[in-house]
């Protein structure tokens, strides 16, 4: 089985990701497994609409399974890759629906204008983080959760956790990296 050079994703993971490269008869159902329900959160907290939503994750897969060819594992991974899509679609989603105006006391009407676009993103980085940290081992993963969640240095947590500090800074310097990578999804079909 293929993994990217820092094997930054659980076994789930690496699977997903090896059948969408081989594009066979059950790479598709294989990622809807994995990650649709990630894409679905998005969606449905972007949207605020659960069939709005499930229009939109149905369209993010459908995008990305005709793009396929275009995903290249050594630019993230494909969690990254289909948030990535997510977003355009979300996007393609609010263009697409109709504007509600609003009355204003003056008589005057006003378009409600589309949600802030760094929230959006705020909110995806979020969930894809949290998928991230899911993928990692479970001592890196608490190095990682006592460092940040914690505030603690790594003097402290390699006593909390009786380790020598250098595995410590091991652990966490590799945790960042895979992290990163898993974060760093490629580019999103438009």
């Amino acid at each position: 089985m293929a993994t990217s050079s820092t094997g930054a994703w659980s076994t789930a993971d690496a699977e997903a990701e090896q059948a969408w490269i081989e594009g066979g008869d059950d790479a598709l159902h294989v990622a809807w497994e994995r990650f649709g329900s990630l894409v679905f959160t998005y969606c449905r907290r972007a949207l605020g609409d659960h069939d709005s939503a499930a229009d939109c994750t149905q369209e993010t897969f459908v995008s990305a399974w005709r793009s396929r060819d275009r995903f290249d594992p050594s630019k993230g991974t494909l969690a990254g890759w289909l948030m990535g899509i997510a977003r355009y679609r979300v996007l393609d989603a609010r263009r697409a629906a109709p504007r509600i105006p609003t009355p204003r006391a003056d008589d005057e009407t006003v378009d409600i204008a589309e949600p802030a676009s760094p929230m959006e993103d705020a909110l995806a980085d979020r969930l894809l983080l949290a998928h991230a940290l899911e993928t990692l081992p479970e001592r890196p993963r608490r190095v990682v959760e006592l460092a940040f969640h914690g505030d603690l240095t790594h003097q402290q947590i390699a006593m909390r956790l009786d380790l020598p500090l250098g595995t410590v800074k091991s652990d966490m310097r590799r945790a960042l990296v895979r992290l990163r990578d898993h974060m760093e999804g490629g580019e999103g079909v438009g």
